[in-house]
């Protein structure tokens, strides 16, 4: 009785005032609120469905390809699952208080090897799960940062990234699965760039290497496991490429992988590792090829398209390296695709606008190269939301200050008055905006009347290796001028009410959210910034020393004096004065990317200046938030937010 009506009192006392407590924690401690108004029982009532949705991705076969395993979330976070059949129960392998990161299926066996980190810190460790009682063990040393667990074929080791070494430098490991002691260091980074494992030759001798420098710059190598010798097949030191490797052929004499060396997109090429010899794939598709799958016999692989943000699946048989489109997908995204043992089917994961990720099956046993026969296996809770309701993306772009044409996807209902705007700018920010299954999207055009923005400023993914570098170092701005020009747009739209504009971002979007704030104050109601670049010098220093150097390459060198006095220069928290827009900022305590420093000083910088600010950081959460409870809090946070400020 007395919480009814401490709860009446409280959504009385929001209906006529905001009632503000400066500083309360949520989530038994976790969750640490500064400046951010009780959040009324009606909001709270009102997000239930739309916290409430599932999703079901596909992570992998069953040794006998008639059970899939997926991960979905039954508590607060995503947790491993086996579905026996399709359509079938979901039954929970693990229960963890952390989500599970990738897995890895020994050939063979029934055992996986998956990673997961604690309290959002990226510092993943490698377990070993027994599938059949659901009992793990770790692998790895507890300390360091480990990645991508690679089995050898005939399931007897695994190598994999790890920094164990000093902390810093992505060096490749071994070890014998049975004996954790056995790890040993196979290959050491010479320097702070990414190394790491991408495919086992069938004799165990060899291992391909990959050496990821950017987006835009990356090599290969063949490591000999005996000697721990390396051999560069793939890219070179006098000319920046991108090269992505794969993996073996059939023959073990030669190699899958994505190039673009030889045009504006990532092409799928082969290579002939005797006579070195390169046969690009697929130049007949003038757009990405971002994912890639091979039987476990060779003969057959699987690549998509990223055309336009939309995903096509084609299949290719590798004797002939012939490939043709799968014409029985649905629109929408596809990924974590992956061949059975016997090479039989092909699990995958699809997602649309009006369909969370679910996992499917393509069935090849009929029409072993085509088409096949699509099953969906699984079927995700989405709240009891009436999906046909749902807004549809449409794809637009607008001219930016140069000319060029700048890609984006808009989600607007049917005209009646004009629509307040939110403009949801990606990370990265070598990031893509994708029409995928979102319902924060959804739910901000049902209950705020908001038509929503998704722009691909320059800098972004998808569109060719030009316009990924046309934000690099001393170009920074250029994407923030990109907003503007957004804005010019939207004031010429009659349906769009360009005195209601917000801006809502995360990581790299996280920058433009505060960089769009210091340019565009006057143009702006309201800004969300989420685990974002407040300051580049401070951000270079401060980010885990194992990314430090892949940063640099994007954003430039902070020890260069010119660059440094540049970074400083655009940085927003140097320039808080000409920030006049309300800011919600939302951090992880454990963040390995952006730190929390970064959060932390510009909500001091803002306070200190007398500008409207509320903060949210949660304890136990990195980049991002992953556990249910602090994503709903957030979530009903950006609600009040934009009811109260736009």
């Amino acid at each position: 009785m007395r919480k009814s009506v401490h709860l009446m009192l409280c959504t009385l006392l929001f209906s006529s005032v905001f009632a503000f407590a400066d500083d309360r924690t949520e989530n038994n401690g976790n969750l640490i609120l500064k400046n951010i108004p009780l959040i009324p029982e009606s909001i709270q009532q009102d997000l239930t469905q739309y916290q409430n949705v599932r999703s079901a991705p596909f992570r992998g076969f069953n040794r006998e390809g008639d059970e899939i395993f997926i991960t979905t979330r039954f508590g607060n976070v995503s947790q491993l699952h086996r579905v026996r059949k399709q359509g079938g129960a979901r039954e929970q392998i693990t229960f963890f208080d952390e989500p599970i990161g990738s897995i890895s299926r020994k050939p063979g066996g029934k055992s996986i090897a998956f990673t997961m980190d604690a309290g959002g810190t990226e510092n993943n460790q490698i377990f070993l799960l027994d599938t059949k009682d659901g009992s793990s063990v770790m692998l790895t040393d507890g300390k360091s940062r480990n990645g991508g667990p690679l089995w050898e074929k005939n399931g007897s080791r695994i190598t994999y990234q790890s920094t164990r070494r000093n902390g810093r430098s992505n060096d490749v490991w071994m070890m014998d699965s049975k004996d954790s002691n056995s790890a040993e260091m196979i290959l050491e980074s010479p320097d702070g760039s990414w190394w790491g494992p991408s495919d086992w030759s069938k004799d165990g001798k060899k291992i391909l290497i990959q050496n990821y420098i950017s987006i835009t710059n990356a090599k290969a190598y063949i490591l000999d496991v005996e000697s721990k010798k390396k051999e560069m097949i793939l890219g070179s030191n006098e000319i920046e490429s991108y090269n992505a490797i794969l993996s073996f052929d059939r023959s073990q004499n030669g190699v899958f992988f994505l190039t673009n060396e030889y045009g504006e997109f990532n092409q799928l090429a082969h290579k002939d590792l005797k006579t070195n010899e390169i046969n690009v794939l697929t130049k007949d598709i003038a757009w990405d090829i971002d994912g890639f799958a091979i039987s476990s016999d060779y003969k057959r692989a699987a690549f998509t398209a990223n055309e336009g943000g939309m995903s096509s699946l084609y299949l290719m048989d590798t004797a002939s390296m012939k490939y043709r489109k799968v014409k029985s997908i649905p629109i929408g995204l596809v990924g974590g695709f992956e061949f059975s043992e016997d090479g039989s089917k092909l699990g995958l994961t699809i997602n649309s606008y009006q369909t969370p990720s679910d996992s499917y099956v393509l069935d090849l046993r009929n029409n072993p190269l085509l088409y096949g026969d699509l099953n969906r296996w699984t079927v995700s809770e989405i709240g009891g939301l009436d999906v046909s309701e749902f807004v549809e993306p449409k794809l637009i772009s607008y001219k930016s200050f140069d000319g060029r044409m700048i890609p984006a996807f808009i989600y607007a209902k049917e005209c009646r008055e004009p629509q307040p705007v939110i403009i949801s700018i990606h990370g990265g920010p070598e990031s893509q905006s994708r029409p995928s299954f979102s319902q924060r999207i959804q739910l901000w055009s049902k209950r705020l009347g908001a038509a929503v923005i998704t722009p691909n400023v320059r800098g972004s993914d998808g569109y060719g290796k030009s316009y990924l570098g046309l934000d690099n170092g001393f170009l920074r701005e250029d994407s923030v001028r990109d907003i503007g020009a957004l804005l010019d747009w939207i004031e010429g739209q009659p349906c769009l009410d360009s005195k209601r504009v917000a801006v809502i971002g995360g990581s790299y979007g996280g920058y433009m959210v505060l960089a769009s704030a210091t340019h565009y104050s006057d143009r702006l109601k309201a800004a969300v910034d989420i685990v974002g670049i407040s300051n580049f010098v401070t951000f270079l220093e401060n980010t885990e020393d194992y990314r430090r150097d892949l940063r640099r390459v994007e954003y430039g060198d902070e020890r260069d004096p010119e660059m440094r006095a540049f970074l400083e220069s655009i940085s927003p928290n140097n320039n808080i004065e000409e920030i006049n827009v309300p800011i919600l900022v939302v951090q992880g305590e454990n963040d390995p990317r952006v730190p929390v420093t970064e959060s932390e000083q510009v909500v001091k910088s803002l306070e200190e200046n007398e500008k409207t600010v509320w903060y949210m950081n949660a304890l136990n959460e990195g980049h991002g938030f992953r556990k249910k409870e602090n994503r709903d809090i957030y979530e009903q946070t950006v609600i009040l937010f934009f009811e109260k400020y736009l």
